[in-house]
């Protein structure tokens, strides 16, 4: 896989930006799709992408277009790098451009509002594809790290483990480490779920509470996530590894993550619309916690984090009031949800 065309990345934001470093390093060719003509040139002459990777370097390998069909046409593998609330359309854009057998691999993190989908079930279903032809990608990925070149690590995983190989070895380098799962729902979800407890971590970090509190809200909020994983078939395993306490520690802590940063505005005082004004990117938490919340519902998944996160950004409750109300909880058995009685 890859040596029979070229890998597609569409989307040049920092995260589509800097996976797509990683084949080109690998000398796998490799062209990413991004909207304006501006980032596409200084990417191709001056091998940067300023507004999303400032002073970051990317290989002279790396190559970037605005035609879509270019990008796509022969593509032995496509890598879909585009926030969650515009998935579906260009995935049903992409669709007709794929070569026979090419795999489609997810990069997003997050739940379709009105569908509820997963993104890989929305590739399934806006592409027509069968589901083991599609792959996801998720771990503790901060992108500038990762253009950077420093060690990480990830989870590529697909229900066809010979793919889920395949793609391992494409996307493996010395500094970042390609661990293959065949638990796409898991590694989905952990991936989503985690952007909404990073924004109550930031919310706390805001208020000034301390490591204590801090620790205890990460650890509960991966118990949340597993709950609904579990309540939708994922292995449990799964959440303890790279795509589940990986990516949520990661998010969680690193100033670096937008979901942190705007939960941290928000403890700050600042109105939602402040935040999001004052960033260049998407928070994938904000557009998802109402799916999320939905998506547990009808599964009868208790997600009282999650729950308190989206009366903050959907209903404007007061923070600190929110954050009180969590705490006054009626205390429960640790793993409520998850293990047998």
């Amino acid at each position: 896989m890859g040596d029979r065309g070229h890998v597609a990345v569409i989307g040049g934001g920092s995260w589509g930006t800097a996976f797509a470093s990683i084949p080109a390093t690998n000398r796998v060719p490799t062209l990413l799709w991004a909207r304006r003509d501006e980032c596409v040139e200084q990417i191709n002459d001056r091998h940067r992408n300023e507004e999303y990777l400032p002073e970051i370097d990317l290989p002279p390998t790396l190559r970037a277009t605005t035609d879509l069909e270019e990008a796509v046409a022969g593509a032995s593998v496509v890598v879909m790098a585009v926030p969650s609330h515009c998935f579906r359309d260009k995935v049903a854009e992409v669709a007709p451009m794929l070569a026979n057998g090419a795999p489609v691999v997810s990069l997003t993190k997050g739940v379709e509002r009105n569908t509820h989908q997963r993104m890989s079930e929305v590739i399934v279903d806006a592409a027509g594809l069968p589901a083991d032809r599609v792959a996801v990608v998720s771990g503790p990925n901060l992108a500038k790290e990762v253009a950077r070149g420093l060690p990480g690590a990830t989870v590529v995983a697909c229900s066809d483990e010979d793919r889920a190989r395949a793609l391992q070895r494409l996307f493996h380098l010395s500094s970042f480490r390609v661990y293959t799962n065949t638990d796409v729902c898991g590694v989905e979800i952990g991936g989503a779920c985690k952007n909404v407890v990073a924004i109550a971590a930031g919310i706390a970090s805001g208020l000034g509470y301390g490591d204590n509190s801090l620790a205890a809200l990460v650890t509960r909020g991966l118990v949340e996530l597993t709950r609904l994983g579990v309540r939708l078939g994922a292995n449990p395993l799964t959440f303890a590894g790279l795509a589940g306490v990986g990516d949520l520690v990661a998010t969680c802590l690193s100033p670096q993550s937008r979901n942190r940063t705007v939960g941290f505005g928000l403890g700050q005082g600042m109105t939602l619309d402040e935040v999001i004004a004052s960033m260049n990117q998407v928070a994938e938490g904000v557009k998802s916690c109402a799916a999320i919340l939905q998506l547990a519902a009808s599964v009868g998944a208790d997600m009282p984090i999650a729950e308190r996160v989206g009366r903050v950004l959907y209903d404007g409750a007061d923070v600190k009031e929110q954050v009180d109300d969590l705490l006054t909880r009626d205390p429960e058995p640790e793993f409520l949800g998850i293990t047998p009685g």
